[in-house]
């Protein structure tokens, strides 16, 4: 309501530049402009939301679908007065862990869900003035996804890391450090154009993987993130994002991600707490 109060006294404003002073309108101009770009910052909140909201529908139906499996079982042997009560026991356990699982499942899912959006928010207000074009950040189930161009990491057919991306990496590896108990995995990606050279990087294989390597060596040296937390590697051509077909598209597959995810210990908590089926 605030913002469309804003636009509206904006509006209003820009209409009567005969009543006003150049500088007046200068800055009701840049107002303006600025709460149509916050507007558009708070729609992609609100489609990373949506699609948070809808996995987790999705996972709690699946999980309810389980647990009405059992409670059917259940209701059956109870039916059946040939099953001993020792068998009526063993299901109404089932179905009680089952019931603990799926909420320790629901509160886990959530807790992760609103550090994943923190941490996303935090990486797209550090990076607010770099290019769309060049940073990505996207939170995709469940772990955070920053897709960084080849052209302004590093020059065509190399994998060493230019100057002007320091700067970029520095504000990453702030946010990485911050968030110390998340692993890194870094993917270096190219498009379809064959790579040949005697020398080092041979073909696209050893061009992305250098490349993720390179990235991980900067964070580490440069910006103290703990490597032990870090994994890098490349995927090739094999990873695209669009088709090489155009020049476009293989720009878009020509890029780096770096993916902020939960340790794998933590996913390992969620296994030990499942129910044991027997």
């Amino acid at each position: 309501m605030k913002i469309l109060k804003i636009l509206a006294v904006s509006a209003m404003a820009l209409g009567m530049t005969s009543c006003v002073s150049k500088k007046q309108y200068d800055a009701l101009s840049t107002n303006y402009k600025q709460c149509i770009e916050n507007i558009g910052e708070r729609q992609r909140e609100i489609q990373d939301l949506k699609s948070q909201n809808s996995a987790l529908t999705g996972e709690n139906n699946l999980l309810k679908s389980q647990h009405d499996a059992l409670k059917s079982s259940l209701d059956a042997c109870l039916s059946n007065t040939g099953k001993s009560s020792a068998n009526i026991d063993k299901l109404v356990g089932e179905i009680n862990a089952s019931n603990s699982y799926i909420k320790q499942l629901i509160s886990s899912n959530a807790k992760n869900d609103s550090l994943n959006l923190a941490l996303s928010n935090k990486l797209k207000r550090s990076l607010d003035n770099v290019s769309d074009e060049d940073v990505q950040v996207k939170v995709l189930k469940g772990v955070v996804m920053i897709s960084l161009s080849d052209k302004m990491l590093y020059k065509t057919g190399d994998y060493n890391i230019l100057p002007a991306a320091q700067e970029v990496l520095g504000k990453v590896a702030k946010v990485i450090n911050d968030y110390d108990k998340y692993s890194v995995l870094i993917e270096g990606n190219t498009d379809n154009a064959p790579l040949n050279s005697v020398n080092l990087p041979r073909d696209n294989w050893d061009l992305s993987a250098l490349r993720g390597t390179s990235v991980a060596k900067v964070l580490q040296t440069q910006f103290g993130v703990d490597p032990a937390r870090i994994t890098a590697g490349g995927r090739s051509e094999y990873n695209p994002k669009a088709t090489n077909m155009s020049v476009s598209g293989r720009a878009e597959n020509r890029r780096t991600e770096i993916i902020i995810m939960p340790k794998l210990d933590e996913f390992m908590k969620l296994m030990d707490i499942a129910p044991v089926k027997k």
